[in-house]
């Protein structure tokens, strides 16, 4: 697990088939995710239990976002979860292990959004991307009308490398989506 006193990152289990389920399937989000039809119970399942198989196989790591509730211990120790919520999940795909580069994304749900908690996962996600994968270049693409996101992002250190016009196909039309990047030593 990749965690701090407030959150923790960990692999997707099978009791997260029903909330995986609800939010692959909000039709809000499908825009963002490339989405164009629901997915089962029995897909999402599949997809959990190849979510074991290595990073270096799938190109693709999806890690929940647990929110630390009560985390009863002194500072000398390692926090133990004594009560956490689900609230969102990170995501590194496209990973290109000759290249060290990754896009990334975050999904929180809407009533844990504007508290910090995308910004602090990233964090984490980004050391554990950086340090324990070796990845140099991390990149993210975000709708250009996302005021938030972007300047979650730029505070994280990433910088805008480019826009793709009209790129995005939207219900009146199409916007623009801009590319951002982190490059790490």
């Amino acid at each position: 697990m990749i965690r701090d006193n407030n959150l923790n990152l960990r692999a997707i289990e099978l009791k997260d088939l029903d909330l995986l389920y609800e939010w692959e399937n909000n039709m809000k989000l499908w825009r963002v995710s490339n989405t164009l039809t629901p997915f089962s119970k029995y897909q999402i399942e599949q997809y959990i239990k190849a979510s074991s198989l290595d990073i270096y196989q799938t190109r693709q790591l999806r890690l929940m976002i647990d929110v630390i509730i009560d985390n009863n211990h002194s500072s000398s120790e390692i926090p133990q979860l004594q009560n956490s919520e689900t609230v969102g999940i990170v995501d590194m795909f496209d990973f290109d292990p000759y290249h060290n580069r990754a896009g990334v994304g975050i999904m929180i749900h809407e009533n844990y959004r504007n508290k910090g908690i995308a910004s602090a996962a990233f964090k984490l996600f980004i050391n554990y991307a950086t340090i324990q994968l070796g990845i140099h270049n991390l990149y993210c693409n975000i709708e250009a009308d996302n005021e938030n996101s972007i300047k979650m992002m730029t505070g994280l250190g990433f910088e805008l490398i480019g826009t793709k016009k009209e790129w995005l196909k939207v219900r009146n039309g199409y916007k623009d989506e801009l590319m951002f990047q982190l490059i790490r030593d």
